[in-house]
């Protein structure tokens, strides 16, 4: 027998008390904190979530907020930090007690950390550069890593300019149409023409951390810090871009920066390229070279390129904070290793082994 119509309403009205909204929420919540925790745990299901949800994703993102001139990342972390500062005492004051204020914070939290991991950084998981390229990791030899560096020392002694840079835009253009033409089986997303990078608020912290650019994972930007020298802007921007397009390694977002810098037709932006890749091959080289081996590799490097690096060096120490930069260190470290990156910030170094398997770039 069928309830009358005002049973009906009174029966789903008490329903509804019963089953509050917030459980329904709680739920979905949950439900997306599973499906994070499968995408680490199954690589196959992080690479489906890089190459057919995350492009349409960022692209909405980054169109949703490209009109702003100014970071919204940063605006997003103040704001989260002022609420969750903020909720004890507006609990206290609406007289919520310790209960709802300490779920109403786990929720932002959780809400945080979703936000985050859907918005990018499922990127973390999805399989390797070696897989998804179709190339094996080459183990380390002498007579191939020497081969690298004199190979590589001698096209960087020839890139080596004082031409004067494009403009910002022209970079930011000629980039994007070489990544347009990266093979699809590497897993780049479609560049944008409206990803533009953004200027950061907050320039002295990040120059004061030693931080050069930053993805931003809650609406797909990519940042750069403003005080970067002309040399350094293209590699730098290369490089954050790669990470927009759902590059999370940073040693692979310092490949991409390379080989996209050294096939630009501006003199001076090849040469940001094998500059920006510099660092890292003597980081390497100091590691696996005797030291009279490693002696005669900075030799045969032109003294003017050596002495822009120590110029670059001392430019970027002078506004290091000491105090700050050792706490970002270490709280970097520890989020790289909490994202499938066991080597932690030694990763932006392993770019040497990804050259070293695939030295043709995308064209081999």
């Amino acid at each position: 027998m069928s309830l009358p119509s005002p049973c009906l309403k009174t029966y789903n009205f008490v329903y509804m008390k019963s089953f509050p909204l917030r459980y329904v929420r709680w739920t979905a919540e949950a439900l997306g904190v599973c499906f994070i925790f499968l995408c680490r745990l199954l690589p196959d299901w992080g690479e489906m979530y890089a190459r057919h949800f995350y492009p349409a994703l960022s692209a909405l993102l980054s169109a949703l907020v490209s009109w702003i001139p100014f970071s919204m990342e940063e605006w997003f972390f103040v704001a989260a930090c002022v609420l969750l500062a903020g909720l004890p005492l507006w609990g206290w004051k609406k007289k919520k007690g310790w209960k709802w204020t300490l779920r109403a914070e786990a929720e932002l939290l959780v809400g945080v950390y979703l936000w985050f991991y859907v918005g990018w950084g499922i990127n973390y998981f999805r399989k390797d550069f070696f897989t998804r390229s179709s190339v094996e990791y080459v183990a380390y030899q002498d007579s191939t890593f020497q081969h690298f560096l004199a190979d590589y020392t001698r096209r960087l002694n020839q890139a080596y300019t004082q031409s004067p840079f494009p403009s910002h835009e022209i970079i930011e253009k000629e980039v994007k149409q070489l990544f347009a033409q990266v093979p699809s089986r590497f897993g780049l997303s479609s560049p944008r023409s409206y990803q533009h990078p953004k200027q950061v608020m907050f320039n002295a912290l990040y120059s004061g951390v030693g931080v050069l650019g930053y993805m931003g994972p809650f609406f797909a930007e990519s940042q750069l810090n403003r005080e970067l020298p002309p040399l350094q802007w293209p590699f730098t921007y290369a490089h954050e871009y790669s990470h927009l397009l759902g590059i999370s390694s940073e040693a692979e977002a310092n490949f991409w920066a390379y080989q996209i810098c050294i096939r630009s037709v501006s003199p001076a932006v090849r040469y940001s390229g094998y500059f920006g890749l510099l660092p890292y091959v003597l980081s390497n080289a100091a590691t696996l070279l005797e030291e009279e081996d490693y002696r005669q590799l900075l030799a045969s490097i032109r003294p003017e390129i050596l002495q822009t690096l120590r110029e670059k060096q001392a430019y970027w120490q002078a506004r290091y904070n000491p105090w700050v930069g050792r706490v970002q260190e270490l709280m970097y470290e520890y989020y790289l290793k909490g994202n499938q990156i066991p080597s932690g910030q030694k990763n932006y170094a392993e770019v040497v082994a990804m050259i070293l398997a695939l030295p043709g770039g995308w064209w081999k």
